[in-house]
């Protein structure tokens, strides 16, 4: 299926959506077409641009306070497939949390990492200090690149210049 990426009226990544809700919402005069693929939408009367990219003409407001709910293949992706504490890759990994929930520890992006099976029992439900293990980098939310990035098998060229950080999230998953 042919995705389009929609962006803020400021060019924040908003969104992936297809390419009949792009064309729906530009015929709206709610977004308009940035980039276009080289063949158009045809209708047995009429003929459309059909949008690679897109902007909304007015700003949606993102609550920023508001995550998305933790998944394990977004949490898996956001750590680069590797075990934060040893950095090991592929197989058997897990989620942990780095204040463990039987100490007060919440399942919130900040408290959670990708560990393998052999880390998560060493550590077992003890804090970081009481372990001689150590974070590669601190847990935080993921990006909104990261999202579109996993909503789509691949990330045409076109859409590069309005990702900012794309190459980390490719990194990442």
């Amino acid at each position: 299926m042919e995705r389009v990426l929609v962006l803020n009226a400021s060019y924040e990544p908003l969104n992936v959506c297809s390419v009949r809700r792009a064309h729906v919402l530009v015929w709206k005069g709610k977004a308009e077409v940035l980039e276009s693929h080289g063949q158009p939408l045809r209708t047995s009367s009429s003929t459309f641009t059909r949008p690679h990219v897109i902007r909304l003409v007015t700003y949606v407001r993102v609550p920023r306070g508001v995550t998305k709910r933790i998944s394990r293949r977004v949490l898996f992706a956001r750590d680069g497939w590797k075990c934060v504490y040893c950095g090991t890759e592929g197989n058997r990994l897990t989620l942990d949390h780095v204040v463990p929930r039987s100490r007060g520890g919440t399942s919130v992006w900040e408290n959670v990492v990708t560990s393998c099976a052999p880390c998560n029992h060493r550590k077992g439900d003890r804090l970081l200090e009481e372990t001689s293990m150590t974070l590669h980098r601190p847990p935080r939310p993921p990006t909104p690149v990261l999202f579109i990035r996993l909503a789509t098998e691949h990330v045409p060229d076109v859409w590069r210049r309005y990702l900012p950080g794309l190459e980390a999230a490719a990194a990442a998953a």
